[in-house]
């Protein structure tokens, strides 16, 4: 659909809260939640399906279109990301699954991180941490993924902060103002120059995944390996690349 015609059903929906034009809604906006799923895949790892955490955004599209007011002027998509991701984040809390041994894993990697930073005055490389816990690199990496599970409400207040801070941005036009845009120029400037330091394969997940948009599966066909291989790769390239993107590298991920 073109912008005038959003702009007309929008205007319409809000005065006969047609379920026709909601339906019409979601089907516009589906690839939306697919986004936002996608890169929430990427944050928690192959610990939980991608396609179950589409489902769950659906409900927060939904939501979002009965709460959107247009009149307000911000626009539609960044306010439904919010959403989205919001009741994403809610039904894998509510759901409460996270084993215990995977809470002790979380504790272990602590420990060790502390006792190193305790003995030699730096923060420990991973390959520090993996020897201090008598494990490969290859476990560590994926201790380090399935641990992200148990960190979701320190995400949410991120999205939630980062979120206001982007709604208040938005301006009836639907443009950019001109600050963030140079912002996000200087992101990638900056992403650019820290790829230098990933490994080809590394190089190549975060290419394909936040400049390509593929999604996990996409990515192990092109790639050649499994699913979880991509994210213990994508683990790794944001470790490395953590130090020089700073708090650009939360834009990176949940923008």
């Amino acid at each position: 659909m073109t912008e005038a015609e959003l702009n007309r059903l929008w205007s319409e929906y809000a005065k006969s809260r047609s379920i026709e034009i909601r339906d019409r809604f979601i089907i516009e906006y589906a690839p939306l939640v697919k986004i936002v799923a996608g890169k929430l895949s990427m944050y928690l790892g192959y610990n939980v399906e991608y396609e179950d955490l589409v489902g769950y955004g659906i409900f927060g599209l939904i939501d979002a279109i009965d709460k959107y007011d247009v009149g307000k002027g911000n626009k539609f998509e960044t306010y439904a990301s919010l959403r989205i991701r919001g009741a994403i984040l809610d039904q894998i809390r509510k759901m409460d699954w996270i084993p215990r041994s995977l809470r002790q894993k979380q504790k272990k990697i602590d420990s060790a991180i502390s006792e190193l930073e305790s003995a030699t005055g730096k923060k420990p490389s991973d390959e520090e941490v993996a020897k201090h816990l008598g494990i490969s690199d290859e476990e560590y990496m994926t201790w380090q993924g399935q641990a992200k599970v148990s960190n979701l409400v320190s995400l949410d207040e991120f999205v939630e902060n980062a979120g206001e801070k982007s709604m208040e941005s938005v301006k009836t036009t639907g443009k950019e103002q001109p600050e963030k845009v140079a912002e996000k120029n200087e992101v990638k400037r900056i992403l650019m120059e820290t790829l230098e330091i990933l490994t080809d394969k590394e190089k190549k997940v975060i290419l394909l995944y936040y400049y390509e948009e593929l999604t996990l599966k996409e990515i192990s066909a092109i790639l050649e390996v499994s699913e979880s291989r991509i994210s213990q790769l994508h683990t790794k390239a944001l470790s490395k690349m953590k130090k020089k993107l700073g708090d650009h590298l939360y834009e990176l991920i949940l923008t």
